[in-house]
Parts: C-alpha cells; structure tokens; sequence
C-alpha cells in the first residue's frame, strides 16, 4: 500500500490517514469507498443536471422567443455568465462543423444554470418570476431556498468531479436533496433515479468496507 500511496500522492492521501489514526491499510478502504459513492452519485446527478438544463433552456426559448435566448438584448446577464456562454461557443464552433443551439445547451457548465436561480443582477423579476419557476412544476416555494438546495449540490458534484474526499458530507442527505428537486422538475424522472441508482446501497456498504468485511469495489 505504500506504493499506492506515493502514487496517489501524500498530500491526496493525507485526509484519510487523519480520518484513520494514520492506519495505512484503513485509510485505504476509505479511499476506495470514497471512489465507490462518488461513482454511484454520478448517475442522480447526471439526471440532475440534464433535466435541469433542458428545463430552463425551454422556459427561456419561451420567454425571449428565440432559441439563442443568450442574444436577446434585454436579457441582462451578471457579469461573469456572457464570458461562459461565450467560452461554450467557441468550444462548440471547435468541435463541431455546424453547431446548434442544443450543443451550446450542453456545454454550459451546472453552475451556470444554478446561478441563473440566484438572487443577483434582478433575476428574481426578470427570469424567476415570469419564466424559470414554470421548470419546476412540483415546486411551489419560494427561489430562494429552491437555489441554496441547488448550490450545495453543485458543490457536491464539484468535489466529485475534481475526485476530492465527499465521506465527511452527511450523503444521504445529498442524496435526498438531489431527488427531491429533481422531482420539482420531473417526478416521473425522479422516480425513475430512485430505482435505479446504488447510493443507498453504497452508503450502507461503508462500515463493512472499511472494516474489510466486504471488499471495496472502484
């Protein structure tokens, strides 16, 4: 294991080592259980995400009446989100020989989305109000708590996406916000997730991988 280690570097392999008293061996099962719920969240937030977007995309094609709603004059973005639509663009025209709007959809980041549920730069009046709270059928509150939810998810898939340690989080509380709000958008999608995806099983593996009861699975 010390190879490993070294390979993974000690700096990555630090926080597991803390979390088990410097038990090499304990630290290694953590790493890999670590790797195993982050893999089995990929699914419900893929789902997420995707849902997500194409939800919001349509209310705004709607709202602006065009499908490159990103050029609509009085849309108003804040600051940072023309120099991402802008870097999607760019990465689109690269790769692809005709792009359309659907691949400029796809290359925007979930934190752009997220962000157009902020509180900044009036998009409470501007979009929430007459548009984006028609994506979320099975919602009824209020923006705000809608777009913290959706925030300390991105967060979530972020640190799995950069490979960092998520075992500290309280997942099965992830796991239930990433259902309920994708429920908010399509319940039939929702429940379509929760047959599906292994982050309950995963989660109820953890004390007996890291007891090296049962092996870890990468």
């Amino acid at each position: 294991m010390i190879e490993v280690q070294n390979a993974l570097s000690l700096e990555r392999f630090a926080p597991y080592l803390r979390v088990c008293d410097g038990d090499l061996l304990a630290a290694a099962r953590l790493y890999a259980w670590n790797i195993e719920i982050s893999a089995a969240f990929h699914g419900p937030l893929h789902c997420l995400e995707v849902v997500l977007r194409n939800a919001l995309h349509r209310h705004l094609v709607r709202l602006f009446d065009r499908a490159d709603w990103w050029t609509a004059p009085r849309l108003c973005l804040d600051q940072v989100a023309p120099q991402k639509i802008a870097t999607a663009r760019m990465e689109v025209a690269r790769a692809r020989t005709i792009p359309t709007t659907g691949h400029i959809v796809a290359s925007l980041m979930f934190g752009f989305w997220v962000n157009l549920l902020a509180s900044g730069n009036d998009y409470e009046t501007r979009l929430w109000r007459p548009a984006l709270h028609q994506a979320f059928p099975g919602y009824e509150g209020r923006r705000g708590p809608l777009h913290r939810d959706l925030y300390h998810v991105r967060l979530l898939r972020n640190r799995i996406a950069h490979y960092e340690p998520i075992h500290k989080r309280h997942l099965a509380a992830d796991h239930s916000t990433i259902v309920r709000v994708l429920s908010y958008l399509s319940p039939e999608t929702a429940a379509w997730v929760e047959l599906n995806d292994r982050v309950p099983e995963v989660l109820a593996r953890r004390r007996d991988v890291c007891a090296a009861v049962v092996p870890c699975r990468l």
